[in-house]
């Protein structure tokens, strides 16, 4: 009865009320754009557009599913839209310049690709997902798992995260998105395939240790010496025998301590090279903007962001996102000495 008498105020234009309405589900539905698009800037825009749909087409809502439902059905849309949209392109960096990186391990299929701020991921409702949901909130907002859905067609991405993160039953799914059951069963079968292939390494390694966990805190300690020291020998005594080295959106991927051996010698810390790491944190794991010093003034300059996947005590997964990440977690481009 509260939800009625808000949706009457709203829809009399009460913008407080509407609020009231939409203000609980606000964080839930960014992360679910997120996951989705693979893009903090798309999710936060996909979130915008459903906001303005939701208050322009109040009047239209019948009540026949809860308002969350009709929320996620407007969000999908709208991404499932932005998705098509063919001015969403991956931007199209030239390699390094100025030096030669060794020879990937393959190229990545997956160029479209930012970080979540932890700090969006605040106030999120505890037991939201339904009884049929397959993944922890933890796993369904990680670097690996938001990298392998978007293997996934825009129509599995939508059906995966609907039904094995969120919990909506079939018949939610297919009012969600307008289809049939079938097609839902059908879409989310492939889906599950495709992404036990992606992850199946995954789930083989150890769990990580919990956030700020003394073991956590030990290896962060370890990484930012050996990052302040150019010490190559420490940084991969930290990385697990099959580690992956991604650098999003150049296509180069490195797998194993040998290759991350050579890459770190040739790239990251080319020329004696060291660097000041300020701690935050991305899709619930422990992130670094990465800063060099300037032999010619007294500041550091911001050199990107790196986010660390781990797998019990040591590092499954160093993924480089560029300078333009750095706003989004309050992390400026040059630092005093």
């Amino acid at each position: 009865m509260v939800t009625m008498d808000l949706i009457d105020r709203a829809r009399a234009g009460d913008t407080g009320a509407f609020h009231q309405l939409i203000d609980p589900h606000r964080r839930e539905l960014q992360v679910h754009c997120y996951r989705i698009l693979a893009s903090t800037q798309d999710a936060e825009d996909a979130l915008q557009e459903t906001l303005l749909a939701a208050w322009q087409g109040l009047g239209g809502f019948e009540g026949r599913s809860s308002i969350r439902t009709w929320l996620y059905r407007i969000a999908t849309s709208r991404c499932l839209n932005a998705l098509r949209s063919s001015s969403r392109r991956p931007r199209t960096d030239s390699p390094m310049p100025g030096f030669d990186p060794p020879d990937p391990t393959r190229l990545g299929e997956v160029l479209w690709l930012e970080p979540y701020p932890d700090v969006l991921l605040e106030g999120l409702a505890e037991g939201i997902p339904g009884p049929e949901a397959r993944y922890e909130a933890r796993e369904a907002i990680s670097l690996a798992f938001v990298t392998a859905v978007q293997l996934l067609s825009p129509r599995q991405r939508a059906v995966l995260i609907l039904r094995d993160v969120l919990g909506f039953h079939a018949r939610e799914v297919a009012h969600i998105l307008e289809c049939t059951e079938e097609s839902v069963t059908s879409a989310l079968k492939r889906a599950r395939a495709t992404l036990q292939r992606r992850l199946q390494t995954s789930a083989e390694r150890e769990p990580p240790p919990a956030p700020n966990s003394a073991i956590e805190q030990d290896l962060v300690a370890r990484l930012t010496r050996a990052f302040e020291t150019n010490d190559v020998d420490g940084v991969v005594a930290l990385l697990t025998d099959d580690v992956w080295l991604t650098m999003p959106p150049l296509p180069l991927e490195y797998q194993g301590r040998e290759l991350a051996a050579r890459f770190h010698a040739a790239v990251t810390f080319r020329q004696g090279r060291t660097y000041r790491l300020v701690a935050t944190r991305a899709n619930g794991q422990p992130a670094f903007g990465m800063y060099v010093p300037d032999p010619r003034a007294k500041v550091l300059h911001a050199s990107g962001l790196l986010v660390l996947t781990l797998a019990g005590s040591r590092i499954c997964a160093m993924t480089r996102f560029d300078n333009s990440m750095l706003p989004r977690f309050g992390l400026p481009r040059l630092l005093p000495e």
